[in-house]
Order: structure tokens, then C-alpha cells, then sequence
């Protein structure tokens, strides 16, 4: 089914909001991947905040034109399902967890500001961990030198109490 120019414009600004708050892109060829394959990884991608969709090449490659994801535009070859989304980690473990189970579905490509990657390096950004759990680790990091100097402030007083209950120990058994 062919669109009319103003659906085409639309789907161009559409893809062009999305590309605006986008950290990463990802595109995999579905060739031969069944219907039902296709809405089990669209309900993986909607739950996990990534926006996915099947897109002509050339309207994408007009909507990524004059953006940090221009680079990509040489990737765009054949049927491709496009993964844009603000978390690269995210996009990458939608698609890669799904590659894994479905062998006709194949990552192409990937592309990060100004940069692109290939299949092997969104396989790489996949295993990374969440952006949460970094931010978790980061802030355990952060807070380990104050936890340790409030400790350290508080061995003080306690010393102190334990010596004079040891002298205080040491006294009762010598009147004992």
C-alpha cells in the first residue's frame, strides 16, 4: 500500500520527533519472521519504552538527515524494523534478546550520536547493564567514602564508652 505525500509527511515527522530525544538507533532486518514473531517483539519494545516500527528507507533516511544519526542513512538497505529509543541499553537488549530466539531476525546496524555501530557492538551494548543499575552502582560508589568517614566518627565515642566500661569491669572485679 503506497502513501499519499501528506501521510508520508507524517510518518517523516513522526519518525523526526522521535529521532530528537533518541540516544540510539537500531535497525534489523525481519525478512522471512512470522506475524505473530513480529507483535510478540513489538509488546517487548512498548513494555520495555522503546518505539519500533517497520518504516520505508527513504522517508527515515529524511528524518534522520541534519541530525547527530545521519550516519546511519548508508545502513538503510532492505526490509528493515527500525528501534529508536532515549535508553541505547534498552533498544539493544529488546533487539538482541529477541535475535537470540528468532534466528531470521538479524541486527544490521546501530547508531549512537554521531557515531555507528555494528551488530557486534549492539550485541556489546546489550550486555551491558541497565541505566538504572549503573546509576545504582554509581551512587553506592559515591556514597561509600561518606558512609566510611561517618563510621569512622562514630568509632570515636564508641571506643570511649568501651574503654570506660572495661575499666568499670576491671574495677568491680578487683573489689570483687
Amino acid at each position: 500500500m503506497s502513501l499519499n505525500l501528506e501521510q508520508k509527511k507524517a510518518v517523516v515527522a513522526e519518525v523526526s520527533a522521535q529521532v530528537g530525544t533518541a540516544q540510539a538507533i537500531i535497525v534489523a532486518e525481519y525478512r522471512g519472521l512470522e506475524v505473530s514473531n513480529m507483535t510478540e517483539l513489538r509488546a517487548r519494545a512498548r513494555k520495555a519504552g522503546v518505539y519500533l516500527r517497520v518504516l520505508k528507507n527513504t522517508l527515515v533516511r529524511r528524518a534522520v538527515k541534519d541530525t547527530p544519526f545521519e550516519k546511519l542513512a548508508d545502513k538503510m538497505i532492505g526490509p528493515l524494523v527500525y528501534s529508536i529509543s532515549s535508553d541505547p541499553v534498552a533498544s539493544a537488549k529488546v533487539l538482541n534478546d529477541f535475535a537470540k530466539t528468532n534466528e531470521k531476525f538479524v541486527i544490521m546496524a546501530g547508531g549512537l550520536p554521531n557515531s555507528v555501530i555494528s551488530a557486534m557492538e549492539v550485541t556489546a551494548l546489550a550486555n551491558m547493564p541497565s541505566r538504572e543499575v549503573l546509576l545504582a552502582t554509581l551512587l553506592g560508589t559515591m556514597q561509600a567514602p561518606a558512609a566510611k568517614f561517618v563510621q569512622t566518627l562514630n568509632e570515636v565515642p564508641g571506643r570511649f564508652v568501651r574503654t570506660l566500661a572495661a575499666i568499670r569491669d576491671q574495677k568491680e572485679q578487683a573489689v570483687a
